[in-house]
């Protein structure tokens, strides 16, 4: 199933070992950013970069992005495109803890909310055909209360279309 235990620094270097690679301080880095994160926030390469320029932390944004790119491939972080060609990422958190988004396609506002039966879904498809999970992700792009009322985001789009 999806990761059920919170990472530690111990199981991180199995995880990394366990597919070639080594947990490098740097990789050690952004994850701990990422573990100090509020529930409900998501970063952008680029938005960790600036956190990380902020804590005096010298890692160049390309590495931050092959970083990124690797930690969601082995499971480790979730990238989402919570909007068009946008890019986000956040810890893939275990289960009780996993969840799903929904997000209104005009202000973006993004809304988490669990659905135990979609994961279980998602587990017992990857298992019946021999595949190991990493993540199971719905998302719903859906129109949130404000911008079906005209107000917001939705206004503003209308105008520059």
């Amino acid at each position: 199933m999806v990761n059920t235990t919170p990472f530690t620094t111990t199981s991180l270097k199995a995880e990394f070992h366990e597919y070639g690679w080594r947990l490098t301080s740097q990789r050690q880095t952004i994850l701990e950013v990422f573990q100090n994160l509020p529930q409900g926030n998501h970063l952008s390469a680029e938005a960790l970069d600036e956190i990380l320029q902020n804590k005096g932390q010298d890692i160049s944004l390309s590495t931050i992005y092959r970083t990124l790119k690797l930690m969601a491939r082995i499971g480790i972080l979730r990238e989402l495109e919570l909007s068009e060609g946008h890019k986000l990422y956040e810890l893939n958190q275990p289960h009780p803890h996993h969840h799903h988004h929904l997000v209104c396609v005009f202000c973006h506002n993004t809304i988490e909310f669990k659905s135990n039966p979609t994961l279980q879904v998602g587990y017992k498809t990857a298992q019946k055909q021999g595949f190991h999970l990493l993540d199971c992700q719905l998302t719903i792009h859906a129109i949130c209360p404000a911008c079906q009322k005209g107000g917001g985001e939705r206004e503003r789009i209308k105008d520059e279309g």
